[in-house]
């Protein structure tokens, strides 16, 4: 390519997560002034998330170096740690990793959904910094299209792979305008935190109740959620629609007392989801009437199987990007071109235009729609002349043959440095 698109990045693949953390980027605004003045790259563009700091940039020029040292730079890292831990590659290579970011093949979880949302904002910010251009641009925006239609054609993202999303997918299927009802997390430990994730990505409001009031609050000061004392809860499980428990307790704290208490005064059905290990919802709740009740065990299974659908997928979604790389790699070098392209026609028409006047003066022509069709056909011989090279020109630039572009831009006296 004219202009290379470099990644250097460092992730769960080749780094520990306190390593990893090392390497975040808090200062956004000024890591992409550093990087374009310091490093020799023209666009730039950061991704973060748990799994991986990354960054994407476009230059005619730069230096790997310049781009290790700024970074280590802006986290005050030792340069011998930052050797250690940055992976570096460079167009194709660097073109085929966001495909496989955007489809979910590079995620620590198979076909993720966060990633592509968390993709999405970095191009957002860095448009709004001024930090991304043209190439970048497009190259994101046409990444994350491919990417959303190979999740969608071959299904890698469907089904929960967590306790927690799959025990929020099965209370969506299983209970009808689920955002309407009245929901309780019980627990604050890992898999109430996957089920507040879930619930929270989807947008639903939830209680959280713990053996503290305390421990409940600091929990959705995190999560989200409305802490609920403990005690008021187990009195009053007909106010609550959907129970998710996942608690260490030794012994039943959803008894099946409780819920046939609770099922006499309520209207609607209850569904409750034991998340614990063991169990502590007495499983004589699951033949009252209106109640429909789910263990760890079956859910488990469930996420299991969504777990290896989705890894037989990976070989559909390879060759798919593999199909996907040559068409957008060809785009990207097509870009190269169009700086000169746009000029040799803007200069064309100027020039049309001006002995078009000059024409016009000479007929003493003053017929508007005569006028019109003269100038119609100059701007029509214009376009038949200039089309073919033009064309000729991008296909050049598409295979990747920048020396035709050089000569074209003497020859068409293309003075602008190409960008």
């Amino acid at each position: 390519m004219y202009q290379n698109i470099v990644n250097a990045r460092v992730t769960f693949r080749n780094s520990p997560i306190h390593i990893l953390e090392r390497f975040t980027i808090k200062d956004l605004e000024k890591a992409y002034s550093q990087f374009k003045e310091n490093s020799g790259l023209d666009e730039c563009v950061i991704i973060q998330t748990c799994n991986r700091i990354e960054v994407f940039g476009k230059a005619k020029n730069y230096d790997v170096n310049k781009i290790k040292k700024t970074w280590a730079g802006l986290t005050g890292l030792d340069e011998t740690v930052v050797e250690e831990n940055i992976e570096f590659v460079e167009n194709t290579d660097a073109l085929h990793h966001l495909l496989k970011l955007t489809s979910g093949l590079d995620s620590m979880v198979v076909g993720e959904e966060q990633i592509l949302g968390q993709i999405k904002n970095s191009i957002t910010l860095a448009r709004n910094a001024k930090a991304s251009g043209q190439h970048l641009n497009n190259l994101f925006d046409k990444a994350i299209r491919i990417g959303t239609r190979i999740r969608n054609s071959t299904g890698i993202s469907r089904g929960g792979i967590s306790i927690g999303s799959m025990a929020v997918k099965l209370a969506e299927e299983n209970i009808d305008e689920l955002k309407l009802k009245k929901i309780l997390v019980i627990g604050t430990g890992e898999v109430s935190t996957l089920v507040a994730k879930s619930l929270g990505r989807r947008g639903y409001d939830f209680m959280v109740t713990s053996r503290t009031i305390e421990r409940s609050q600091m929990f959705c000061e995190t999560m989200g959620g409305t802490a609920v004392k403990f005690e008021d809860t187990l009195t009053k499980f007909e106010n609550y629609d959907v129970l998710f428990v996942a608690t260490t307790a030794p012994y039943f704290l959803v008894t099946n007392e409780r819920i046939v208490k609770a099922m006499e005064t309520k209207k609607n059905g209850m569904m409750i989801l034991d998340l614990s290990n063991p169990r502590t919802v007495d499983e004589k709740v699951a033949i009252i009437k209106g109640v429909k009740l789910m263990n760890l065990d079956q859910i488990a299974e469930m996420v299991e199987k969504n777990m290896k659908s989705r890894t037989n997928k990976i070989k559909s979604v390879e060759n798919i990007i593999s199909e996907e790389l040559t068409v957008l790699e060809a785009s990207m070098k097509r870009l190269d071109a169009e700086p000169l392209v746009k000029d040799v026609f803007k200069n064309m028409d100027s020039l049309r235009e001006k002995e078009l006047q000059k024409a016009l003066q000479m007929l003493n022509e003053t017929d508007e729609k005569k006028i019109k069709i003269i100038e119609e056909l100059t701007k029509a011989v214009m376009e038949c002349i200039v089309a073919t090279p033009m064309n000729n020109i991008r296909k050049a630039s598409e295979q990747g043959k920048p020396d035709i572009i050089e000569l074209a831009s003497k020859l068409f006296d293309y003075k602008k440095e190409l960008d």
